[in-house]
C-alpha cells in the first residue's frame, strides 16, 4: 500500500497518513458490510482518494497541483501487477546513494518492513526521537531533491542493485549479532526483492546466503554462550530454511551468477555439510578475495586453510594483515598459535581481541578460551 501511495502522491507522509485512514475506514466498515472481493485494491483505492481529496480540501499544497484535476480511482484499476512494480520502485527510492546509509536502512525498513519508528529505534539500540528525526531527513532530502520514484535506467541498474542487496544485508548482520526479528525481516525484503528481480543472480545469491547462515541460528549459542560451526548441534539447524537457501543458489548459479554473494553463499553452503571440503573452502575465498580485494575475505581464507590442516601457512597469512582494530584477526591469530603450541603469544592475542569484542556472547567465549591456556 505504502509503494503505491508513494509512488501516485511523491509524498511519504501524506502516503502513510492516507493508508492509516483507509485502514481506520475498513476497520468501521467491512463488519457492517462484509470483506471486499479485492482487499488490497479497496484500500489502496479509498487512500488515494482520501488523500486526493484532503489535497482538494487544502489546495495549498503547489506540489501537488497535479492532483487536483485526477478522477477517482476504482477497485478494479488496482492489480498485483501494478503494486509489483511499486514495491521494486520504492525499494530503490529508499536505497538511493544521495541518501546516508544508516537512513537506507532506516526507511526501508520503515516502508517496506512496515516497522515502527519505536521498533526500528530498538533494533538499532537508538531513542525513538533520534530514530523519528533520521527518517524525517531522509523524507525531506527524498522531497528537497527529486530522487526518483522510478527503477534506475538499465546502465545504472547493476551498481543500484548492489546498493539495495548491500542494505539488506548489513539489516540482516544486525539482526544475527542477536536480534534474530531484524534477520528475519532482512530476509523477507531479500524474498521480496528475488520475486520483485527474478533474473538477477546476486539478489538470489544474498537471499540464499541469508537463509543458509539464519538456518544455524538457534545453535550459535547454548545457554547465551557462543558455540563454534564444529561444535554446533546440528539437530538445531532449521533444514526447511537450508534446502530453501540451496534452491536459491541453485537459481543464481543457473543464471551464471559468480559474484560476492553468490560465492559466499556456496561457501556457507559447504560449510553446512557433513564433511566439510576445506580446500574448495579456501579456493572459493581466494575467488572472492580477488573480487572484493577484502582482507577480511582472506582473513577466512587463512581460517579454511588451517580447517585444511595447513596452520603454518595460515599464521603467515594472518600475520601479513592489516587488521589491527578488528577483533576476529587477532581471535584468529590466538586460535593458531594455541594450535601451534605458543601459549604465550595465543594470550596475548586472545588478550587483544578481548579489549574489542562489543557483545557480551563474544567476551565470555574469549574469556573462556583465556582460561583454557
Amino acid at each position: 500500500m505504502v509503494a503505491s501511495l508513494v509512488g501516485f502522491l511523491g509524498d511519504f507522509d501524506l502516503a502513510e497518513e492516507a493508508a492509516q485512514e483507509a485502514f481506520a475506514i475498513a476497520a468501521e466498515r467491512w463488519p457492517e458490510r462484509g470483506v471486499p472481493d479485492n482487499p488490497a485494491g479497496w484500500l489502496i483505492a479509498t487512500a488515494r482518494n482520501r488523500a486526493i481529496d484532503r489535497i482538494r480540501r487544502q489546495r495549498t499544497l503547489e506540489a501537488k497541483t497535479r492532483l487536483l484535476d485526477v478522477p477517482e480511482v476504482t477497485v478494479d484499476e488496482i492489480d498485483d501487477a501494478v503494486i509489483g512494480d511499486e514495491r521494486l520502485e520504492l525499494i530503490f527510492t529508499c536505497c538511493h546513494p544521495a541518501l546516508a546509509m544508516e537512513a537506507q536502512v532506516a526507511l526501508t525498513l520503515r516502508a517496506l518492513g512496515g516497522l515502527t519508528t519505536e521498533e526500528i529505534a530498538r533494533a538499532f539500540i537508538l531513542s525513538e526521537e533520534t530514530m523519528k528525526r533520521r527518517l524525517s531527513r531522509a523524507k525531506a532530502k527524498i522531497k528537497a531533491t527529486g530522487i526518483p520514484f522510478a527503477v534506475p535506467a538499465d546502465h545504472l541498474l547493476p551498481d543500484r542493485v548492489d546498493a539495495v542487496l548491500a542494505v539488506i544485508y548489513l539489516i540482516y548482520n544486525e539482526g544475527y549479532s542477536g536480534r534474530i526479528d531484524l534477520a528475519a525481516e532482512a530476509i523477507r525484503l531479500g524474498q521480496l526483492l528475488a520475486e520483485l528481480m527474478p533474473d538477477e543472480p546476486e539478489v538470489h545469491g544474498l537471499l540464499a546466503l541469508m537463509l543458509i547462515h539464519h538456518a544455524r541460528h538457534r545453535a550459535r549459542f547454548a545457554r547465551s554462550e557462543l558455540v563454534l560451526l564444529e561444535e554446533q548441534d546440528r539437530s538445531l539447524w532449521d533444514m526447511k530454511a537450508l534446502a530453501k537457501g540451496r534452491e536459491a543458489l541453485d537459481r543464481a548459479i543457473a543464471l551464471y551468477g559468480g559474484g560476492p554473494y553468490v560465492l559466499q553463499a556456496a561457501i556457507a553452503s559447504l560449510q553446512a555439510e557433513d564433511e566439510i571440503d576445506w580446500d574448495e573452502v579456501a579456493q572459493l575465498y581466494c575467488r572472492l578475495e580477488a573480487l572484493t580485494g577484502s582482507p577480511v575475505v582472506e582473513l577466512n581464507r587463512a581460517v579454511a586453510i588451517a580447517q585444511a590442516g595447513e596452520l603454518a601457512a595460515a599464521l603467515d597469512i594472518v600475520e601479513r594483515l592489516d587488521l589491527d582494530d578488528y577483533q576476529y584477526l587477532h581471535s584468529t591469530r590466538a586460535g593458531l598459535l594455541q594450535r601451534l603450541g605458543r601459549g604465550e603469544e595465543a594470550r596475548a592475542s586472545y588478550e587483544r581481541a578481548l579489549k574489542l569484542a562489543t557483545s557480551e556472547p563474544e567476551r565470555r567465549f574469549l574469556q573462556r578460551r583465556i582460561a583454557e591456556l
